[in-house]
């Protein structure tokens, strides 16, 4: 059973989890009140929704399901598996009396809007396309307990290494560009490829020179072509140079680092600092590359969450019950992208699931917005039979012949 292992909660709060999965995946909302509809008991909506409201603002219950998350996909992460991770947003523009409500800066369009903070882990191969999402985070900085924000950062890369160990490779786009994470990582001999900002004062050749400054004198060796596919639908050929240099940070001469020097991708190069020990050959840089390109598939991860689960239609005003609804989102991606497509025997399910989400053009790359869509239809179909057929049953009984396990 895919919740068998959470533990460290109360039955009841369990049983809430439950639900709360069934009913995310039924509903593809994390409304309480779509949740409670899908949970047809017989008690009235506004009862169950209350019932649902209370668990939902249990003390901590977000630790625990992040916890289970990550101990059920460490598997997933090997020596070299890129752990991709994301600072994001979640904007609540009329949200005012929202608890702990803070002012971010809105990633669609760059405003300062009400909202909080997101953070998000998600596991992948170079190159790959089976994402495990492993953490989803959310603070504000009007929490009386929040310190900062690289502590919240280093606490997500607390809660995926305590499970995983020293296996993956940090891979963080310019906002990891801080001395302050740099620090913890090289300290407990973490591998990381981190977008440097140019700004970044490194040391080659012992002396001390910005990042930019080295990236604009760097030997260009090889020289590739791309196509990239226009917003209109045309194509555009771009020729990409790169090369590298041998560097290490102020403060830590001891650890050997290399600086990897992209240009065509805008006026700017892009500059990749990593620990991971390259040569300037033309395989290894363009794995480097490849491995920070690959760091865009969490924007489409970030996307299915919003538009699959509408997370930023949540309406609860409690801090905690925000932060507990986050990790059911969590909880239902991990289902939908991990479990439900690895077990052998849900393979099938899997399958059929992307048949019934009817999709008039095919299934796109990104196919997890299909298989969401299957998933809602089949348990919606197999809910109505249950409940014609056997009437009678109490709810907790529905929702023993609707467990995922049996399927």
């Amino acid at each position: 059973m895919f919740l068998g292992n959470l533990s460290g909660i109360p039955k009841v709060a369990r049983r809430f989890c439950i639900e709360a999965l069934y009913g995310t995946s039924t509903r593809k909302s994390l409304l309480l009140s779509e949740i409670a509809r899908s949970l047809n008991e017989r008690s009235a909506l506004i009862q169950t929704e209350k019932r649902l409201s209370r668990q939902a603002s249990r003390e901590g219950l977000w630790k625990h399901i992040g916890d289970f998350v990550v101990r059920q996909s460490a598997h997933k992460v090997g020596k070299d598996t890129l752990l991709v991770i994301d600072p994001s947003d979640l904007a609540k523009k009329y949200g005012r009396e929202m608890e702990h409500i803070a002012r971010v800066r809105d990633g669609s369009d760059g405003g300062l809007v009400n909202g909080y903070w997101l953070c998000q882990v998600i596991a992948v191969e170079c190159g790959g396309h089976e994402i495990t999402p492993l953490v989803n985070r959310l603070w504000s900085q009007r929490d009386p307990e929040f310190k900062s924000e690289n502590d919240e950062v280093l606490a997500c890369v607390d809660d995926v290494a305590r499970h995983v160990g020293k296996n993956g490779i940090w891979v963080m786009d310019r906002g990891g560009d801080r001395m302050s994470i740099y620090e913890v990582l090289l300290q407990r001999k973490q591998r990381f490829l981190v977008r440097l900002v140019g700004n970044r004062h490194l040391i080659f050749n012992g002396k001390p020179q910005l990042a930019e400054d080295l990236a604009a004198s760097c030997p260009i060796k090889h020289i590739d072509h791309v196509t990239k596919q226009r917003p209109d639908g045309t194509e555009q050929r771009i020729e990409l140079k790169y090369g590298m240099r041998r560097v290490v940070l102020p403060g830590h001469e001891q650890t050997p680092l290399c600086l990897v020097v992209l240009h065509g991708f805008g006026e700017k190069p892009l500059m990749i600092l990593t620990t991971e020990p390259l040569t300037d050959s033309r395989k290894s840089l363009s794995w480097a590359i490849e491995a920070y390109l690959t760091r865009w598939r969490i924007e489409d991860t970030l996307r299915f969450a919003k538009q699959t689960y509408a997370i930023e239609d949540v309406r609860v005003l409690g801090y905690e019950s925000l932060r507990n609804l986050m990790a059911i989102a969590l909880l239902s991606m991990n289902f939908s992208m991990l479990w439900l497509g690895q077990r052998d025997k849900l393979a099938v399910i899997a399958m059929h699931a992307m048949k019934a989400s009817k999709r008039l053009f095919g299934i796109a790359d990104f196919r997890y917005y299909a298989l969401a869509d299957g998933i809602a239809e089949i348990l919606n179909k197999r809910a109505s039979t249950v409940f014609k057929h056997a009437p009678s049953l109490t709810n907790e009984d529905q929702l023993d012949i609707l467990e995922f396990s049996d399927a």
